[in-house]
């Protein structure tokens, strides 16, 4: 999917959602124990419910892994229900030395056919790049993260004078490796007060913002502080949607709950576009 069709999707929908599938067995409704697969039967109800309402869908790998080859199944599964014209993300959080990303990018774009992938970049260009080399596939680069221990190194300072962060490093340098057309960001929506830094330095990326709902980050925020022309914002939620209900009317309470976030987002794209 390119910038230009996502942006569309955007304009079409309204909506900047991206709805995160982490999937737990343990969260799952007790009635689809039952199922032949109870966590592709909950994707399949949770997409059907919300997919007019989002443009991105993001299932978290380790979810899938932990669960051994079964997992892996109805990860495969949950991206063949995903319809074509909604962004999907490998969030794998990827990075090694070039051969072994390589076959990651295999992995992930060409027997699972994502769209893009969420990589580190502690190693440096050389475990990035592989991922780049995938025609019409994204890098979704973590540049600022929203858990409390991204101080530990995000925030280290560089320089004395006015200070630059580590992320802001990251930020310079990776930029000269893409376009963005093909890399974007992590940035955490509970790091809102360093959405104006980055924007300085990456004023054209897409932006992946998780961190709105559950983790407390203000979506209004974010949105003022890091829409660009093209809108640049994919902003995810998870919790908050595929957990809205335990019960049998959990794709109802999840459509109800992704609805409220797209309207919300409505008024932000007329105001802030």
């Amino acid at each position: 999917m390119t910038r230009a069709q996502l942006f569309e999707q955007i304009l079409q929908k309204k909506s900047y959602l991206c709805v995160g599938l982490d999937t737990d067995p343990e969260k799952l409704p007790e009635h689809l124990l039952d199922a032949e697969d109870p966590v592709f039967e909950f994707n399949r109800q949770i997409i059907e419910a919300t997919a007019d309402l989002c443009v991105a869908y993001k299932p978290n790998i380790a979810f899938y892994e932990a669960q051994g080859p079964a997992g892996w199944v109805s990860l495969a599964k949950t991206l063949q229900h995903i319809p074509q014209n909604i962004f999907t993300i490998a969030d794998a959080k990827r990075g090694d030395i070039g051969n072994t990303s390589e076959l990651y990018a295999r992995a992930f774009f060409d027997t699972m056919s994502f769209d893009s992938i969420t990589v580190a970049p502690y190693m440096g260009s050389d475990s990035v790049k592989p991922f780049l080399r995938k025609e019409g596939k994204w890098v979704i680069l973590l540049a600022l993260t929203s858990n409390p221990g991204s101080q530990d190194f995000q925030l280290l300072t560089l320089k004395d004078g006015e200070p630059e962060y580590l992320f802001e490093q990251v930020l310079k340098t990776s930029a000269t490796w893409a376009t963005p057309d093909q890399m974007m960001y992590v940035v955490g929506a509970t790091r809102a007060d360093f959405v104006e830094r980055v924007r300085t330095i990456v004023p054209d990326s897409f932006l992946l913002v998780p961190g709105v709902g559950a983790q407390g980050g203000s979506l209004e925020d974010i949105s003022r502080l890091g829409m660009n022309k093209q809108c640049g914002l994919l902003v995810n939620s998870t919790r908050a949607i595929i957990y809205a209900s335990s019960g049998r009317d959990f794709a109802d309470k999840a459509r109800a709950a992704a609805l409220e976030v797209q309207q919300e987002m409505a008024q932000y794209l007329e105001k802030f576009l």
